[in-house]
């Protein structure tokens, strides 16, 4: 996830186009995780950063990634990504198998990066609106299509019904919960440099929430914004090269009804 550097207090809409009915809400909801990630949620980042050295952290990110390659698949093929989802798919094979379970992410080294797609994109990609911001106890800023996205997912995950089947549900609840501290100990940084450098947190958070979003959302590539221009619509003859792909990579995928903005890739 990309955090941005400042950002600067918007109305209901959150600037940029992402509404915020329910602000006053939000940030006590805000204020609750903030007070819950400095008492526990850095403090166990900090432990894991230091009780396991950064080839092991790195092991771990990636069988987290493997093990999410199946709902990365369905997303693609929803999608009608089939470029990335043929990607998608070597990758879980190369890195199953090489890449013994996914400790290793063997198909980056032979030219194969890797990309996660969650209902919520492909939703996006079907043209439902972003719907209502919302900060959610425990899971931070989302949108109501990004939350019910995450809902859905879980039914493209195989893993949860083999799980199930065998009565071990636990294994995903602590892969789950591994991944969580895995990813806030890669924000260590980004979010001590967030506070320290914004004059209003909350706003700042939501900013770079939305900017790393509309980046998932468009494959890190997004046309020029466009002064006024509140919704973003590029289902017009656009191709990569308009678009800023580089040479051989997929043209980014064609988005409505969120807001046209240069965001960072992930």
């Amino acid at each position: 996830m990309a955090l941005a550097a400042c950002a600067t207090q918007g109305d209901v809409n959150g600037g940029n186009g992402l509404h915020d009915p329910f602000e006053k809400v939000n940030r006590a909801t805000f204020e609750f995780n903030v007070a819950l990630d400095d008492a526990i949620g850095k403090p166990v980042a900090l432990t894991y950063r230091t009780t396991f050295p950064k080839p092991i952290r790195d092991g771990i990110r990636n069988v987290a990634d493997n093990l999410y390659s199946p709902v990365t698949l369905v997303n693609d093929l929803l999608q009608g990504e089939f470029t990335r989802a043929r990607i998608t798919l070597t990758r879980f094979f190369v890195n199953t198998t090489a890449g013994i379970g996914g400790i290793a992410d063997v198909a980056k080294n032979i030219g194969m990066p890797g990309h996660k797609e969650d209902f919520g994109q492909t939703l996006a990609a079907w043209g439902v609106g972003s719907g209502p911001y919302i900060v959610v106890p425990f899971l931070g800023p989302q949108t109501t299509r990004h939350l019910g996205g995450r809902a859905i997912d879980i039914g493209f995950s195989p893993f949860s019904y083999v799980l199930a089947a065998h009565d071990v549900e636990w294994v995903g609840i602590a892969v789950t919960a591994i991944n969580a501290v895995d990813q806030r100990e890669r924000l260590i940084e980004a979010v001590d440099g967030l506070k320290k450098t914004s004059l209003d947190f909350y706003a700042a958070a939501r900013s770079s929430y939305w900017q790393a979003r509309l980046a998932e959302i468009h494959n890190g590539r997004l046309p020029p914004a466009v002064p006024g221009d509140d919704d973003l619509d590029i289902d017009g003859d656009l191709d990569g090269d308009e678009l800023g792909a580089g040479p051989g990579d997929p043209p980014p995928k064609r988005r409505s009804n969120d807001n046209r903005m240069t965001a960072k890739a992930r």
